[in-house]
């Protein structure tokens, strides 16, 4: 209620959403609300007050009923991913388990840059009734509890213990989560008695906001010599990261590249920065490439790495350059313009690429390395095509591929995360439109692929409504997490869900074979205490969460069934067995370091292990 000295008398709970309410972002000329709403599953640690106080505006602030609490914080960062870092979603949890099933999620959104407000329940501050229902008591410590091991998964934390903090933290939360550099996921603990707590709040801590996304110039002396490493560089390359799209220069990029005649590889997280037809798209870098990126990757001598964290798949564990490479890093964050001696720009991608073109104006790579690369990425297309092409082969992954993006429409959006799809999606996929993949490799979370396709799929709907999302997702992920499936059909947030079975973790198996292991626990054939196997019956299993369901036999089938899920309007799975074995993209793939056993009774494992050490004097340790 409103008071006659410009105060508002309101619970922690009802001010938290009221500031929430208030808050808009500017995009693209329009003032949008920065929260696109929440999901939330109820316990005792927050349906009293905070569901008392986000009951009034489920109109305006959507409040989606998640089926997990992981899930929900998978469906909140593809949310987030989809709208660029610029908008979203909260999540709520009560105490106890349900908040610590938000801990993966959590980490995700925090390997991978992306914005997510927890709002979740805790222990009673006066700690007169402790010990209370899911309480973990530490007897050392009566301060510490399950909410405190988000500390190292959030970029900005804090337990509400008392009405006020809410009017520093909350502004303080909201802008780590927009923030291009530290973005990251934000978690608020509410003790169950402050968050009904009353206070007064001044009126002019819910007056309407409107946040703009900063966007840091890099300091001139840094592009400076910057441009002057890529003027003397023979064989420059672009290694283009998510962080391209998340600063909204896929087009300046684009245009450098092409102004100074630089061939472009790109990330995981960078996939679709660049057409498929762009003759300077040379394809994915690294461990889940293609042979035209890493070709060019062994002989570049400046490499400008735009917008990326240089993960251990983008470098090949730092062998898929020459060693005596120079790196420029150009990044809104200091920590990752600054990697493995690079020459750091800190600053926007898109600031920073202009200011770099405007320094480097006449400057083009020589023509002979610049038809090299383009050779190298004909070559490539070929073998994609091939790879992706069906007949008489056994079903797999890479031909499901190939079907998809045959037949889906340019802005549908595919989603894929853990197991072997990330690596064959990054390696096939032809981008048709900037923008329109979500690989989720940052954290390799199994289970985001289906909880993420909701999240993307809600997103999408705000803006290109009759554009679709496909999902990519193996057996094993699908039982991890399938329940968003039904969030799905519940809330009428068609998805495109191609469920590919190659009878359990196929691709730990490849890996456990190349290593020189024999298979053990990782295909249900293969599980010693799995004393009669069968396989799960995926349809049914769909159809029972009420989506339409069909299994098919083989990649011409699969094509028509897709036609048919397209035409559908509500969530469609798509059930088909792959070879575990056959069929996998056999090149493209740099070194990739894994810890192998330095002695074993078994001669395969010796072998493997003598045979990655000695792919080891390639690593580059710093130049």
């Amino acid at each position: 209620m409103t008071s006659t000295d410009g105060t508002f008398r309101l619970t922690v709970a009802q001010a938290i959403v009221r500031f929430l309410m208030n808050q808009y972002i500017e995009i693209d000329g329009v003032e949008t609300r920065v929260c696109g709403g929440g999901f939330g599953i109820f316990g005792h640690g927050n349906v009293p007050c905070l569901g008392e106080a986000l009951y009034p505006v489920q109109d305006e602030m959507p409040l989606y009923r998640g089926q997990n609490e992981q899930s929900m914080g998978f469906a909140a960062a593809a949310y987030a991913k989809y709208h660029l870092r610029r908008r979203f979603m909260f999540c709520t949890a009560s105490a106890g388990p349900g908040t610590a099933n938000l801990l993966t999620a959590s980490a995700l959104a925090h390997a991978n840059r992306l914005p997510m407000l927890m709002l979740c329940g805790d222990t009673f501050l006066t700690r007169l009734p402790d010990p209370v229902l899911q309480q973990l008591e530490h007897f050392g410590n009566p301060t510490l509890g399950v909410n405190d091991a988000f500390r190292a998964v959030t970029r900005y934390w804090d337990r509400i213990t008392h009405p006020a903090q809410i009017i520093q933290s909350l502004p303080a939360a909201l802008a780590t989560l927009l923030d291009p550099a530290d973005c990251g996921p934000a978690f608020l603990g509410l003790p169950q008695d402050v968050q009904g707590c009353a206070h007064d709040y001044p009126a002019s801590f819910f007056d309407r906001r409107v946040h703009r996304i900063r966007r840091q110039p890099p300091d001139a002396a840094e592009v400076a010599y910057a441009a002057a490493l890529l003027r003397q560089a023979k064989r420059p390359m672009i290694i283009a990261g998510g962080g391209v799209q998340y600063s909204g220069a896929v087009a300046t990029l684009t245009d450098f590249a092409e102004a100074h005649q630089i061939p472009v590889v790109e990330t995981i997280a960078g996939r679709a920065n660049l057409l498929d037809e762009n003759v300077l798209n040379i394809g994915p870098i690294g461990v889940t490439g293609s042979d035209s990126a890493n070709a060019i990757a062994e002989e570049a001598d400046v490499i400008l790495a735009v917008g990326t964290r240089l993960q251990d798949f983008t470098t090949g564990s730092w062998t898929a350059f020459a060693k005596d490479a120079k790196f420029i890093g150009l990044n809104v964050g200091r920590h990752d313009a600054a990697k493995h001696l690079s020459l750091p720009v800190v600053g926007d991608a898109r600031l920073g690429l202009e200011a770099l073109g405007a320094v480097l104006d006449g400057y083009e790579s020589p023509t002979d390395w610049t038809d090299r690369a383009k050779a190298e990425r004909s070559t490539w297309r070929e073998y994609v095509a091939d790879n992706v092409a069906h007949g008489n082969r056994p079903n797999s992954y890479a031909q499901a591929i190939g079907v998809v993006n045959a037949l889906c429409d340019k802005r549908d959006r595919v989603v894929a995360a853990a197991g072997g799809l990330p690596a064959e999606v990054t390696a096939n996929w032809r981008t048709l439109d900037t923008g329109t993949v979500d690989v989720e490799f940052g954290f390799s979370c199994m289970g985001y692929e289906i909880a993420g396709g909701w999240g993307a799929r809600i997103a999408q709907s705000e803006r290109e409504p009759t554009a679709d999302t496909v999902v990519f997702c193996g057996d094993g992920s699908y039982l991890l997490m399938n329940s968003d499936i039904y969030s799905s059909v519940l809330t009428q947030k068609k998805m495109i869900v191609l469920v590919l079975d190659n009878g359990g973790f196929a691709v730990i198996n490849k890996l456990q074979n190349n290593t020189g292991n024999e298979s053990f626990n990782n295909l249900i054939a293969d599980c010693p205490t799995v004393p009669d196997a069968f396989a799960v019956d995926f349809e049914a299993h769909a159809r029972a969460m009420g989506a339409d369901a069909v299994t098919v036999a083989n990649p011409a089938e699969l094509g028509e069934a897709f036609k048919r899920a397209k035409a559908a309007d509500k969530t469609c799975v798509i059930v088909m067995k792959v070879d575990p074995y056959d069929g996998w993209t056999t090149q493209g793939h740099t070194w990739w370091e894994v810890g192998t056993p330095e002695v074993s009774d078994n001669p395969d494992v010796r072998a493997k292990h003598a045979e990655i050490e000695a792919d080891r004097t390639k690593q580059r340790q710093g130049v």
